[in-house]
């Protein structure tokens, strides 16, 4: 067995030391983020500013609703800038954030802050504030509910495929990519994305003081930039966040020395915060869901 150098390995305990300190700085570090991503508040005393993210796709979240709701009932907590980013997501996901946030925007003021884009359901979900503010190039708009489905009859038929089903009623599980869309299904759809574009269209109405043939006009799905939004009364004036504190002081008092805060949402672990941080630089999710859907999803394929 060959003799080891004494200087080696001396040289090999000290490179295996230092490793091992920088492992142990890299997990604390990590369960240092984990913990003020689960606190957000953890560390802050006194009066201060909630800052509330609303980004990616939007989608009913209790933890997200119990989240504003603790915001809601926290005296320390003087104001709430929501900064959205998003282009959408399902239905209720839009119906269960703006109700959430009205709650809140009953106890204290809200205003939202439009980033790149604050589409369909994420323009539902900016309604709920008291005051709309975006940039000059937001995308914003996009008022409508969506439902899609697929049809692989001819290729079914190609392949020599044939599908059969034994349904309790003649609308059971319809629509199907299996069957070709008949007149009673595509009216039985389109009377459920009615129904919810109703209320979406209600929704407008009421918080931005406009009539229904008004309404109507702006919520064809169209988007719109913030100076167009702007001017078509769907946001109250182009700005930032700065703007945003600006407004909160001259109106409600809400001094603009007070401390901001954000808020990300609750994480359960280190895990759940790292998965958030991949999230970031996934690719956008595939719009493979069932039920309707109120998001901006533009066709690039031509």
């Amino acid at each position: 067995m060959a003799n080891l150098d004494p200087d080696r390995l001396l040289d090999r305990r000290r490179l295996k030391r230092g490793v091992s300190i920088w492992r142990a700085l890299a997990i604390a570090a990590l369960v240092a983020v984990a913990l003020v991503a689960a606190a957000p508040f953890a560390f802050e005393d006194g009066e201060r500013v909630a800052r509330l993210w609303i980004t990616g796709f939007i989608e009913d979240d209790p933890a997200r609703d119990r989240l504003i709701a603790d915001l809601r009932d926290d005296d320390a907590v003087r104001a709430v800038v929501l900064r959205i980013d998003s282009a959408g997501g399902t239905a209720v996901g839009g119906e269960a954030l703006y109700l959430s946030l009205r709650s809140l925007a009953e106890a204290k003021p809200v205003v939202a802050v439009l980033g790149t884009t604050a589409t369909s359901a994420a323009y539902m979900a900016a309604l709920a504030a008291d005051r709309l503010l975006a940039r000059e190039a937001s995308l914003t708009g996009s008022i409508g509910i969506l439902f899609q489905t697929a049809e692989f009859t001819a290729l079914l038929e190609e392949i020599g495929v044939r599908a059969e089903a034994i349904r309790s009623g003649p609308q059971k599980a319809k629509p199907t990519p299996f069957e070709r869309l008949d007149d009673p299904t595509r009216h039985v759809m389109r009377s459920v994305v009615d129904d919810i574009y109703d209320s979406f269209l209600e929704l407008l109405m009421e918080r931005r003081s406009l009539d229904r043939d008004a309404a109507l006009a702006l919520a064809d799905g169209r988007v719109f930039t913030g100076g167009q939004a702007v001017r078509a009364g769907l946001v109250d004036a182009i700005g930032s966040e700065s703007e945003a504190r600006a407004w909160l002081a001259e109106v409600h008092g809400v001094a603009e020395t007070l401390p901001v805060v954000d808020v990300a949402g609750e994480r359960d672990g280190l895990m759940e915060t790292i998965g958030a941080a991949l999230e970031h630089v996934a690719p956008a999710r595939t719009l493979a869901l069932d039920g309707l859907i109120a998001v901006w999803h533009p066709d690039v394929s031509d």
